[in-house]
């Protein structure tokens, strides 16, 4: 039998397996908009651990970590920093914003907002961000997909097939079971793709280098700029601590913000889940270290690559290893792909519905899930239109996300903490922050230093916040008493 044919075989069997996990997942959740984007708010701790860490960890993980690594040197370093740090001031907010949801039956990010600032204008401009920022992110999900199984079967299975069978999977198993599949997935994938890391991780620098130590011993003597902090920047010259710093500043403040992160704290059965969770976090950090040591194993053993994220199918199609253990490592980066892809198809389509859509219009319970099926379908179908069509870039998109969404930052915290923040000063400041990040964005050369643009719209949001908020009038007391000292469940 070919050896294509082989792992197309092992990748059908995952992915039958992870499609009848997904489908068993929503038996027992009620028919209500709760269960279908919350999950019925019953989530216990292991759930939460794996959804939070597979969905945090893709198909960018998977592929961008080891070609960060091969390429750019400790630079790679900065993930392992802001992953870690970016979910400690989830530990406060977390519980916070799952017990307020909890009492005042909110499923999204802008309903949490908007429940104490509230304005269907915010709610509209925060679904649309949310939006923009989340279609290309499972855009990279599906090419990752189907880059991988393109590679692995010798392009038997083309890009365009891969990625379409891949999230028809992933499409089914949302539609049916909503949220709980997501979760239930989440948890197959992450174990199976850490198994897979670690396999690879500690057998390709024994197999081409004789171990990891000898293999580092050799960069140190070969390339030593790779194991210098901080690393090298996108075209070869040293990345300025600055640059690096600033990176892992704005990534900490966005991680959390995400929509389909942020989402999941009104998933949890309780705020101890949360806090558990987020102590036990940083151990599915590890994942990290072996996609680490697979990319520094391709630096002396690959001269070159186009595109340094495919230095893993690389190693793996060019290292002498069994057709099993590529078909396994096939559907490892499927679960990096598919976990993430998941929750960002599912939160795509509740944030258009309950924060753009229901402001708007008189849904009841019925029709607000239908139409939350009907767009997911429609958020999966652009993301591939995206995905197949490589003529379109989405790299400006993708590249300002973080400093996109971390300008819902601040009015989240404000929300919780400050009691004179009000409307306008909230809607201010976004407007205010999101106009300078895309500002440095697009004109780099009017930043003053090597920041990310997302610090210096953080830097021009919080003034503009507090300004405005002491200039209007303060809000109801009731509702404000609401948010920042929520009475205990």
């Amino acid at each position: 039998m070919d050896r294509w044919v082989v792992i197309s075989v092992l990748i059908a069997a995952y992915l039958g397996l992870t499609l009848w996990v997904g489908l068993r997942a929503g038996r027992g959740t009620s028919s209500t908009v709760d269960g279908f984007v919350a999950g019925d708010r019953n989530f216990g701790f292991l759930v939460m651990y794996f959804v939070t860490g597979a969905t945090v960890f893709s198909a960018f993980a998977f592929l961008g970590g080891p070609g960060w690594a091969y390429s750019r040197g400790a630079a790679a370093f900065y993930i392992l920093c802001y992953g870690t740090l970016g979910m400690l001031p989830w530990y406060i907010i977390g519980p916070k914003v799952a017990r307020i949801g909890r009492q005042l039956g909110q499923v999204t990010q802008a309903q949490f907002l908007t429940g104490r600032f509230q304005s269907r204008g915010l709610s509209l401009v925060i679904a649309l961000v949310s939006i923009v920022a989340l279609i290309p992110y499972i855009t990279l999900q599906m090419r990752g997909a189907g880059i991988v199984i393109e590679a692995v079967t010798d392009g038997w299975i083309p890009l365009w097939l891969g990625a379409a069978v891949a999230y028809g999977v992933v499409l089914t198993y949302v539609l049916v079971s909503g949220v709980s599949a997501v979760g239930w997935t989440n948890m197959l994938q992450g174990i199976f793709m850490i198994a897979i890391a670690w396999s690879l991780g500690l057998y390709l620098p024994h197999a081409l280098y004789g171990g990891i130590g000898p293999m580092f011993e050799q960069i140190l003597t070969q390339r030593p700029e790779l194991l210098e902090l901080p690393g090298l920047a996108a075209d070869g010259e040293r990345w300025t601590w600055a640059g690096y710093s600033s990176a892992i500043l704005i990534s900490v403040v966005g991680l959390t913000m995400w929509p389909h992160l942020f989402m999941k704290a009104f998933t949890a059965r309780d705020e101890r889940t949360i806090r558990r969770t987020v102590v036990w976090f940083p151990t599915f950090q590890l994942f990290l270290v072996p996609v680490f040591l697979i990319g520094f194993a391709g630096v002396l053993f690959v001269e070159s690559l186009p595109q340094p994220d495919f230095i893993l199918p690389y190693l793996i199609l060019n290292v002498e290893l069994p057709v099993i253990v590529v078909g396994l490592f096939c559907a490892g980066a499927l679960s990096a792909s598919m976990s993430t892809g998941d929750a960002l198809m599912h939160a795509t389509a509740s944030v258009a519905v309950e924060d753009g859509v229901r402001p708007f219009a008189d849904l009841d319970e019925a029709q607000q899930r239908l139409l939350i099926r009907i767009l997911v379908v429609v958020a999966g179908l652009l993301a591939y239109f995206f995905a197949v069509s490589e003529n379109i870039s989405l790299v400006v998109l993708l590249l300002t996300s973080y400093g996109i969404i971390a300008q819902l930052a601040p009015p989240v915290v404000v929300a919780l903490f400050w009691r004179r923040a009000t409307t306008p000063g909230v809607i201010a400041g976004m407007l205010a922050g999101g106009a300078t990040t895309l500002l440095f964005f697009f004109w780099p050369a009017l930043k003053p230093f090597d920041l990310h643009e997302g610090l210096f719209g953080l830097i021009a949001h919080v003034p503009v916040l507090i300004l405005v908020s002491l200039l209007t009038p303060a809000q109801d007391s009731a509702r404000v008493e609401a948010y920042v000292n929520p009475p205990a469940v």
